[in-house]
């Protein structure tokens, strides 16, 4: 990428959500990838649909997660629209959310889904 990928107004994309091209990421949770895999550094825009959710899965480095709109919560709390969520390498969840959100989500490194 050489020149800056530059998202105008970040707190009102849920409104025009609709125009990304989303890819199938989970059941009832879409990607639209903004850089890297699933093998390396990388960052998307999340959208779940109510009652979606991810498996429980382990952090190998940092993950950062953005509510951009509606909450999301895992085993610690619930997290509205505003919150950052910063994951350590080591730490563990699960999420899901119950009435839908969007997030912006920044992997260092990819997660390890538990069986």
């Amino acid at each position: 990428m050489s020149t800056p990928l530059v998202i105008p107004e970040i707190w009102s994309l849920a409104e025009r959500a609709d125009t990304l091209p989303w890819q199938p990421f989970r059941p009832g949770v879409e990607i639209h990838r903004l850089y890297g895999d699933s093998s390396g550094p990388a960052a998307a825009l999340l959208r779940y649909a109510p009652g979606a959710q991810v498996p429980h899965h382990d952090h190998t480095g940092y993950e950062h997660i953005f509510v951009l709109s509606g909450t999301q919560r895992d085993q610690h709390q619930t997290y509205p629209a505003g919150s950052l969520v910063i994951n350590a390498p080591g730490s563990d969840h699960w999420v899901a959310s119950d009435d839908g959100c969007l997030v912006l989500i920044v992997w260092e490194k990819p997660v390890a889904i538990r069986a």
